[in-house]
């Protein structure tokens, strides 16, 4: 026995009391998952509006701004965390399974389970090491204002909200709903801010007077109040410090342009062994490592930010610290915002006015993004079980073989088109961010390219569950 499997033992004792979302025993008919998908849903996006009970305050600079939009969090609500622990814990597992640290027979049923559990009580961990690490650092106020009982209550509120996030999860990849919980919730996290940030009736006074936030409700109310109707429309295309028309235009148009690229793929032929004449196919697509590069990138940035931002508090005198980042608060929102250091550089420019008076800013965000994302879009493939070597052992295993190529020539083909696919479609992904935060598109370049391919990938689903569905009833 590998020494591997023995770290995987160690869960067994916890699996007894750990939640479990039982598999499903039946094939669930096609409306019955629409259904738990939507129930799901209602249910992450009650917690998202619900309240901590106890908290004293959560005015001030969020340090986890940057996170919120890949985190699908909350401020001040019982979805704090969002699914932070899930994908900590499911990121931590990946890289240990794929780096062979611990040892994994995905073939045994008993190595799944035990690896299913090992991430769900990793997962548990995060959430209640985290609600504690909130508490702590003063995020509702000090512990002494809170008071020992409540600092406990919310604690145990975001440790429970965790928990939910984890069964929701299992609840649709056990086949009960569609896609996965973690997407789901992402996508949904973004539409609501570009949603909110279009038609929100709530009105902001920026030093003009008092102005909706909705860019939509904001040009028809300029439109009708203002006389200068040219004027009126200048200001709706293009005002600062709030969601504008022109904004929403490019949301739109990185949405149409994101769209058109998820069409791009390579279609290798394969055949069976066994059975003579079975063909099938097996697509590379150009986004073939999907939205996972921009989720680590921003992963890194966003910690990045987080370990600066506490740093700058608190010794903004020393070199080293302002190296990394400067920061000051806007005006407009009153988060704190890089001004100088690595924090800087790796930030977007707020408009194209900024690229033209910092050049070098604009190149090395272009060049920090387009190097990162296809770095890690490379990593992925090796560390998740999806590289040349990986895919060509998986059609080994269902006797699967390319016309026209020997079966020992199968890694040398996939070589060809699956590691290009990976840094070339990394590269894409980053262009994309790139150009949509150079437009100014709404919920950020990362937050609609994320939303973009998770829609995607969630219609995929919806098209094959019910073409599989037509096709169970011989229609």
């Amino acid at each position: 026995m590998a020494g591997g499997f023995r770290v995987l033992h160690l869960v067994r004792p916890f699996l007894a009391f750990l939640p479990e979302v039982q598999s499903a025993d039946r094939k669930i008919p096609f409306r019955e998952k629409v259904i738990y998908t939507v129930i799901s849903l209602f249910i992450f996006l009650v917690c998202s509006q619900l309240p901590l009970y106890g908290i004293h305050s959560t005015t001030g600079a969020d340090p986890f701004y940057w996170m919120r939009v890949i985190l699908a969090s909350n401020r001040g609500t019982v979805m704090e965390l969002g699914i932070t622990p899930i994908v900590t814990s499911g990121l931590v597992m990946q890289l240990l399974v794929g780096s062979k640290i611990i040892e994994v027979d995905n073939s045994v049923r008993e190595d799944r389970a035990l690896l299913n559990g090992a991430q769900k009580l990793l997962g548990i961990l995060i959430a209640i090491g985290e609600a504690v690490a909130y508490v702590l650092s003063g995020m509702y106020g000090s512990v002494s204002q809170l008071g020992t009982g409540n600092a406990i209550l919310i604690i145990l509120q975001l440790f429970f909200a965790g928990i939910i996030v984890i069964c929701l999860d299992e609840l649709l990849q056990k086949g009960y709903g569609l896609g996965s919980g973690i997407s789901l919730f992402i996508a949904t996290n973004i539409c609501e801010n570009i949603i909110w940030k279009a038609f929100s009736p709530t009105t902001i006074n920026s030093g003009r007077g008092a102005e909706f936030e909705g860019a939509v409700i904001a040009l028809f109310h300029l439109l009708i109040t203002r006389t200068d109707k040219v004027r009126a429309l200048r200001e709706a295309f293009y005002r600062q410090n709030l969601p504008n028309v022109t904004n929403l235009l490019a949301t739109v148009l990185v949405f149409l342009i994101v769209i058109y690229f998820q069409g791009f793929r390579v279609v290798l032929p394969v055949r069976s062994k066994n059975a003579r004449g079975q063909q099938g196919s097996y697509p590379i697509k150009l986004f073939y490592t999907s939205n996972m590069p921009i989720i680590l990138q921003s992963a890194l940035v966003s910690n990045l930010y987080f370990i600066s931002q506490l740093l700058y508090r608190r010794y903004s005198g020393n070199f080293l610290v302002n190296l990394l980042g400067k920061w000051k608060e806007s005006e407009y929102s009153g988060q704190s915002i890089p001004v100088g250091g690595i924090a800087y550089y790796i930030t977007a420019p707020s408009s194209l006015a900024d690229m033209a008076a910092n050049p070098f800013h604009a190149l090395f965000y272009i060049v920090f993004m387009l190097s990162a994302c296809a770095l890690f879009s490379k990593t992925w493939i090796e560390v998740s079980g999806s590289s040349a070597r990986d895919v060509a052992k998986q059609l080994k295993e269902q006797q699967m073989v390319m016309p026209g190529h020997r079966e020992s020539n199968l890694q040398k083909e996939l070589n060809r088109y699956i590691p290009t696919a990976a840094a070339f479609g990394g590269m894409c992904i980053g262009a994309l961010t790139v150009l949509a935060d150079f437009m100014g598109a709404i919920g950020s370049g990362t937050g609609i390219l994320l939303a973009v391919t998770i829609i995607y990938q969630y219609f995929e689903t919806f098209e094959k569950e019910r073409a599989s569905e037509l096709g169970f009833f011989g229609l």
